[in-house]
């Protein structure tokens, strides 16, 4: 199971961007999808998740700001960033929790991306 993680980059205070989580590899429906982050010297932190129903969860920060979304397969997920501020920047990352078909049984399992840089200047 491969995850990239992409979108990310440099803007200004008040902007926008938007990362993209693409899933590959293997027999497998997602569970939840997860957006992480980590800013320097920082523990990583969660950021948002969408589950398989089409549930949403954010963290406090970004709530009003952040959007998550997701095709109804999960192979696909994005996070709409607006209104960004200079303690956005971090790496993010896109994390999912799936069932997977390998030889002959279904696993659970937790995939993690490889994280993409977001820098808000002010």
């Amino acid at each position: 199971v491969q995850l990239q993680a992409s979108g990310g980059g440099s803007v200004q205070a008040g902007g926008s961007l938007r990362l993209s989580c693409a899933v590959s590899g293997g027999i497998f429906e997602v569970n939840d999808m997860d957006w992480y982050r980590q800013a320097p010297g920082e523990q990583r932190e969660f950021v948002a998740r969408i589950t398989k129903y089409g549930s949403t969860e954010y963290v406090d920060s970004v709530k009003g700001r952040f959007t998550i979304t997701r095709d109804n397969i999960g192979r696909t997920g994005n996070l709409e960033m607006n209104s960004l501020r200079p303690d956005d920047t971090a790496v993010y990352y896109c994390k999912v929790n799936m069932h997977r078909m390998t030889g002959g049984r279904v696993v659970v399992e937790d995939h993690w991306g490889q994280g993409t840089p977001v820098t808000v200047s002010s």
